[in-house]
């Protein structure tokens, strides 16, 4: 079973949330809304700003390729499907991605 997950979805953090697809899902927002070199004593933790100013489909490559290897490397319990993007027409060059991931382990499948 896959799921869906923004970074806008960091409504109320529940650490060591005791449901696991909670707690993987709330991770990966958390990883989609970090920049990285914000994080105190994890400097490679989140998602840089390299596709900054890129015309918009080098920017989805890019960003798609950090995404995948950031929930790789921070959040174990989960393996990457795909990424989609929202433009929106208030906010002309912004990529709102949209990750859909599995959760390894989910019993529900």
């Amino acid at each position: 079973m896959s799921y869906t997950v923004r970074a806008t979805d960091l409504k109320n953090i529940r650490f060591n949330d005791p449901e696991l697809v909670t707690s993987v899902l709330q991770n990966i927002a958390v990883i989609l809304a970090t920049p990285k070199g914000s994080v105190p004593q994890y400097r490679e933790f989140g998602l840089s700003a390299t596709m900054l100013d890129k015309p918009t489909p080098v920017a989805k490559m890019m960003m798609r390729a950090e995404v995948r290897e950031a929930i790789e490397r921070w959040e174990l319990r989960a393996r990457f499907v795909s990424m989609t993007f929202e433009e929106r027409i208030t906010q002309p060059g912004t990529l709102w991605p949209t990750v859909e991931v599995e959760i390894i382990g989910d019993q529900r499948d």
